[in-house]
């Protein structure tokens, strides 16, 4: 294994180009396949942020792009805080809907699905639907999920990007009210081992300098 320095902007030209060059197959009536990405990495690392940085770079490669964020698939606040607000075990396994995610955001994407998108499922604040209307993605369109803990839940994907950071920097980065959270990152760790289950792995200890782990 090898760790590579890269800068940011040459990360997403990068990962833009990967993305882009992912085998195509046909469709039903259309000449290209969906592609759904992943950026996976708790919020220090910021993977809203690299996935947000994508999109124009795919347009100018003829990939247009859409993005969803896993908080906004969030299960309602009776089962996720069922053992209270600070309950790491319950952030790791019951915090994300993945059901509604394959159902509206995933699937859809499948070969011969209808493309048809939901952004948005549930304000996380009030708890409420968004009531959200689908999108259509067009064929060679790419999905572009973002959001922690994602990997070792057999989400259908084409391209899986892990944004690892080492435990200390974690902690160090992570705000006081969200520190109950580590041990569910510490578990992510154990049982999922992310940097070896995601296609990509970037440490991201120092956002501003961010390095490429390059497998044999």
């Amino acid at each position: 294994m090898r760790v590579r320095p890269i800068s940011p902007d040459r990360l997403v030209e990068l990962l833009a180009e990967r993305i882009a060059g992912l085998p195509e197959a046909g469709l039903p009536g259309a000449g290209q396949r969906w592609l759904r990405v992943a950026v996976d990495g708790a919020g220090p690392a910021r993977p809203g942020a690299l996935a947000d940085a994508l999109v124009e770079p795919l347009r100018l490669r003829g990939r247009p792009s859409f993005r969803v964020s896993a908080a906004d698939f969030l299960r309602p606040a009776s089962i996720r805080l069922e053992y209270g607000h600070h309950d790491a075990d319950a952030f790791h396994d019951l915090w994300l809907d993945d059901g509604a995610l394959l159902r509206e955001v995933l699937d859809p994407l499948e070969p011969g699905g209808t493309g048809r998108v939901l952004p948005t499922l549930r304000d996380p604040v009030t708890d409420r639907s968004t009531r959200a209307a689908y999108h259509q993605l067009p064929p060679g369109g790419v999905l572009l999920l973002d959001g922690p803990l994602l990997l070792g839940r057999w989400l259908p994907l084409e391209l899986t990007v892990h944004l690892a950071l080492t435990p200390a920097a974690l902690a160090r980065r992570t705000p006081a009210d969200q520190q109950w959270t580590l041990p569910a990152f510490a578990r992510y760790e154990a049982e999922t081992a992310p940097a070896e289950a995601a296609d990509l792995t970037v440490r991201m200890d120092d956002p501003r300098h961010p390095a490429l782990v390059e497998r044999p």
